[in-house]
């Protein structure tokens, strides 16, 4: 994700944070798949803070799930979210 697309300029539009059409594009191009935070960190380019920030907002939304295991905190999609499918076709379009 180091170099911008149009469509994930789009996104970023979309959703008025870099952090959060990064994360989202990440999560949603591999759902189904668990990510910690500095997977994500790593993957998406962000500072740690942004990447709490973002992740805590997601997770109030219920757009993402939270699993605490051992000393790790693990990301993903939430598949039961009223957003699972209309998001999924949008970063589906940024990906594409």
């Amino acid at each position: 994700m180091k170099i911008k697309s149009q469509k994930e300029e789009d996104l970023i539009k979309l959703f008025g944070s870099t952090s959060r059409a990064r994360i989202l594009s990440l999560l949603y191009a591999y759902h189904g798949r668990s990510f910690y935070q500095r997977e994500i960190m790593f993957e998406t380019g962000l500072s740690l803070q942004a990447t709490q920030r973002e992740l805590n907002n997601l997770v109030e939304l219920g757009i993402i799930k939270k699993q605490e295991t051992q000393n790790r905190i693990y990301y993903r999609v939430n598949e039961d979210s009223d957003f699972f499918k209309p998001l999924r076709e949008i970063c589906r379009l940024v990906q594409e």
